[in-house]
């Protein structure tokens, strides 16, 4: 079957490569933060560094953003990071938002799953946007920033000397080799991280031998934008295919290798094109399609132990490799960035010792760990390692079409927020006052308010209200805050700390407030009344909570943050 391949719908602007003012071969400048990997994680943290006011250098080995087909789902989790970075508008712009899916067995329905949405939420579960696109928007909103992201392209590290006071590295670009000193390097160059190899650092799970082949096609369809699973399906009996549509009528088709067939053999075209062709047929798509890309993908569940070594630390892909079931992946790696953009600053900037970095590796390896979890069990499913598994899965899938009670089973279990319920940054002191509302180390769950500038009052959402500092969300009647807690406000603004006092209040009219609870629903969902605190880490997490709000108390709460 020839059928002749179309471009992506997205060219790739190609940029030269740069060489900073050297000296001897060597940059003239002493850097804060070097991030090494232009890909979705490396942009989020070097965004969330700026949004810091700390300057970034962003080492990309390539010419422009990546070609190919790889992360394409964003989590409304991710989109509450990217919105923080200034780049939500693009996604939700350009993705195709999702909020749920089909599974089916041979030619049964067997699950129809939704994902938590309702009126409280300001973003949807999921969107669909090919990672050319995500990168693009990340880069876009960091040429916004040139003041303190510089991006090199064309840099390609070569070695790295991590030390206990910093460390130095090696790049080659087509202009010209030079090194270069940095205080801290975020590697974010992903799965195959030639910092984690060369610093001797050694992933640690399991490979899995199942191969999936990974098709891009253009395909005029009207059908709606769905995760779309089918096992053991007419059109390619024994495997499994899972379907994406993505923006701009691309759309991104996963199907599982057969036990003993040659990879090499199986992504030539003329293999993958009837499978295709036989596919699109059993859905009922009957509209014009063409190829855009092949590729191969081999299921890891897989960690680092610790993500910092000395001045260095791992995050996203070069962190962990999970399995692309569940859309863990690059969800993932966002929060990775998030978690780490907030303590690097704040060490950087003189505010925490550097024990604060400790915390990154600790919160965000048990959140691989979670996340690995999940990604085995949906994996050891989707692909079944062994004949026991085999045998389970083909008991469940035949069951379901006739026990709907057990078609949970066959749940995808896609990525969620992960809670640090253990964090050493936690403080727990009145837990057992509150009934409901996010625990220390959970993320504020999302609840629409009224938010009120200069006197005006707008429609908004309480995560609109969380910025780079460390937030006092106190609940009141009128928006009023008592001394104690302005003048905490002051002396932690004098010592320099990024601090923030948000009063909420629970009626209209309360001018002093910075959002009043206009649905009656966040008073309730917080457990909340007047007197209330929440204290809120930059990344959304809450740190504790409070009936009332006690000077002392919170202050040494951040005191615990800032020195743990």
């Amino acid at each position: 079957m020839n059928r002749p391949f179309k471009p992506y719908p997205f060219t790739a602007k190609q940029y030269p490569a740069s060489l900073p003012p050297l000296d001897g071969g060597v940059d003239q400048a002493r850097h804060p933060v070097v991030v090494v990997g232009g890909g979705p994680v490396g942009y989020c943290a070097a965004l969330g560094l700026a949004s810091h006011g700390v300057p970034v250098v962003l080492l990309e080995a390539d010419d422009s953003v990546c070609f190919g087909s790889r992360a394409i789902c964003i989590s409304r989790r991710s989109l509450e990071i990217i919105a923080r970075l200034g780049a939500a508008e693009g996604f939700l712009k350009q993705g195709l938002p999702w909020t749920g899916g089909r599974s089916f067995y041979r030619d049964d329905e067997v699950l129809h799953f939704k994902m938590p949405m309702d009126e409280n939420q300001k973003h949807p579960p999921m969107i669909n946007l090919a990672q050319y696109s995500i990168e693009q928007l990340l880069l876009d909103a960091a040429e916004q920033r040139r003041d303190l992201v510089e991006v090199r392209w064309q840099n390609r590290v070569t070695a790295i000397d991590a030390r206990e006071d910093g460390t130095r590295l090696s790049i080659e670009t087509p202009a010209g080799a030079y090194t270069m000193e940095a205080d801290w390097v975020v590697a974010a160059d992903g799965g195959r991280s030639f910092l984690r190899e060369t610093l001797g650092l050694k992933l640690k799970g399991t490979s899995y031998e199942g191969r999936y082949v990974i098709v891009d096609i253009v395909l005029d369809s009207a059908r709606p934008a769905e995760r779309l699973a089918y096992f053991d399906p007419p059109c390619n009996p024994g495997s499994t295919v899972l379907v994406h549509k993505q923006p701009s009528g691309v759309w991104r088709v996963d199907y599982q290798l057969r036990d003993g067939e040659d990879p090499d053999e199986a992504i030539k075209p003329e293999n993958v094109m009837p499978r295709v062709e036989s596919l699109l047929g059993m859905m009922g798509e009957t509209g014009a399609w063409s190829p855009v890309w092949i590729g191969i993908y081999k299921a890891n569940a897989l960690t680092l132990d610790d993500y910092r070594h000395r001045r260095v630390l791992f995050a996203g892909d070069a962190a962990h490799l999970l399995p692309i079931f569940g859309v863990r992946g690059a969800n993932s790696g966002i929060d990775d960035a998030d978690n780490l953009a907030w303590k690097l600053a704040f060490v950087v900037k003189g505010l925490a010792s550097p024990r604060l970095l400790d915390s990154y590796s600790a919160e965000r390896v048990v959140a691989a760990r979670e996340n690995l979890s999940y990604g085995t069990k949906s994996t050891e499913f989707m692909a079944p390692p062994s004949f026991a598994f085999e045998l389970m899965r083909k008991a469940v899938l035949g069951l379901a079409v006739k026990f709907p009670e057990l078609r949970s089973l066959i749940n995808p279990r896609q990525s969620s927020a992960i809670a640090y319920t253990h964090s050493p940054l936690n403080v727990a002191a009145q837990e057992t006052e509150f009934r409901a509302g996010p625990g220390p180390g959970q993320v504020l769950p999302e609840c629409p308010l009224g938010i009120i500038e200069s006197g005006l009052t707008r429609n908004g959402h309480l995560t609109d209200l969380i910025g780079p500092v460390i937030t006092a969300l106190y609940f009141s009647d009128d928006g009023v805050v008592p001394e104690e807690l302005s003048k905490l406000d002051t002396a932690m603004r004098a010592g320099g700390v990024p601090f923030a006092v948000v009063p909420l209040a629970n009626r209209a009219g309360a001018t002093a407030a910075r959002g009043w609870d206009e649905s009656g629903q966040m008073y309730p969902m917080y457990d909340a009344a007047p007197a209330a605190l929440y204290l809120v880490r930059p990344d959304g997490h809450v740190i504790g909570r409070w009936r009332r709000f006690d000077a002392a108390t919170v202050t040494e709460a951040i005191d615990h943050l800032l020195q743990p």
